[in-house]
């Protein structure tokens, strides 16, 4: 454990200089360089609650979901249709928002209610796609639920773009209420936008890691680890399995509303399979499946990892700056397999948690041990 997180320790501090060096490097001004790095931890924020959310279904149940953008994508324009006004321009055919927190007057404090609405608002929505979701794909296994995960996310995907009259089709949703946005001046605001998303970060870490140390969490890693054995003891493995997957999904629309919160738009094209999934997955891989930690871990370091190739593009030679989109792409995927050879684990791993009565009988049997391995005692 102590090499793992040496190793953890390294990699954070390796990608931090790299980023911190060259933004300050290019920045023309200390407020420019603060403000990257805001933008920054606010990016990662908001990724590593997708990583936890696929970590709950992963990382814990088994559970191969390649459809993490579905669940982004619909997080988003929930969020987005349930807070926003409706639409009152001519050119704009859409239904419109529907602005539930109108009504709600001072209650609604700067916008912030509303957005706990449209946050709730997603989880249940996604919740509910999940759940219809798997109740005919959670009956397959590994790759066959990785194919539909990804079919149904690109269905919904082409909704998306298809639809002009909830979503707009490809033109989006503009005008999103972003809370607390009146309360300080525009270039101000992000310092309390990163705020709001470390919240929503640290309430989601706390519960997950409280059911993860529950016997609900613990029937979830048996499922994991041995899905004959669980059910023989009795447990309704489908039952569990629809539960993280649907419970991970929720984490995934609350994901999807505070990212649209952050941009204040959204568009179908912004939900891309490699910005809505892959990424999340390279994140997850590199930090530890099975660990919450290593889960927020990856997202720093792996959207670092990305940031740090896009300030080292305008440094490079021109022939290689055309190419540098591809090349990011490349050193991501470079990435995860040197950590899958070298820490199949990821930087963190999972912990391996020690019960109570096992601590108990393992301090019984320590006097036993030490007599034994002194040999037998002359008389």
């Amino acid at each position: 454990m102590e090499r793992g997180r040496l190793v953890a320790f390294l990699a954070v501090l390796a990608i931090t200089a790299g980023i911190v060096g060259i933004s300050a490097n290019d920045s023309a001004s200390l407020e420019g360089f603060i403000s990257f790095l805001t933008v920054f931890a606010t990016t990662v924020a908001i990724f590593a609650i997708f990583a936890l959310g696929l970590n709950v279904q992963w990382g814990y149940t088994g559970i191969f979901n390649f459809g993490i953008v579905a669940f982004f994508m619909v997080g988003a324009y929930t969020s987005a249709l349930v807070t926003k006004e409706p639409s009152s321009s001519e050119f704009v055919k859409y239904v419109g928002g529907l602005n539930l927190a109108e009504g709600l007057g001072p209650l609604n404090l700067h916008g912030l209610t509303g957005f706990i609405l449209g946050a709730l608002a997603a989880a249940v929505v996604s919740g509910i796609v999940a759940f219809l979701i798997a109740i005919p794909a959670l009956r397959l296994r590994e790759d066959y639920l990785a194919i539909a995960t990804i079919g149904v996310a690109e269905v919904l995907r082409r909704i998306a773009i298809e639809e002009e009259g909830l979503v707009n089709g490809t033109r989006g949703l503009t005008g999103i209420p972003r809370p607390l946005h009146d309360l300080v001046s525009p270039p101000d605001y992000k310092f309390i936008y990163l705020a709001i998303a470390v919240i929503v970060l640290v309430v989601i870490f706390i519960a997950i890691e409280r059911g993860a140390r529950s016997p609900w969490g613990r029937v979830l890693k048996a499922i994991r680890e041995d899905e004959l054995a669980t059910a023989a003891s009795g447990k309704n493995i489908f039952a569990f399995r629809m539960q993280a997957f649907v419970l991970g999904a929720m984490i995934m629309g609350v994901g999807g509303a505070v990212y649209s919160a952050n941009q204040g738009s959204i568009v179908p094209d912004t939900f891309s399979h490699f910005f809505g999934t892959f990424i999340i997955w390279a994140m997850l891989m590199v930090g530890g499946s099975g660990s919450n930690r290593g889960a927020i871990l990856g997202a720093y370091v792996v959207w670092g990892f990305w940031t740090l190739t896009g300030l080292v593009q305008p440094h490079l030679p021109a022939a290689l700056e055309a190419r540098t989109s591809y090349i990011r792409d490349l050193l991501i995927g470079l990435l995860i397999v040197v950590m899958l050879l070298l820490r199949p684990h990821g930087l963190m791993g999972e912990e391996k948690r020690v019960s109570l009565f096992a601590e108990q009988e393992s301090k019984r049997e320590a006097p036993r041990r030490d007599a034994s391995a002194a040999g037998p005692t002359e008389e």
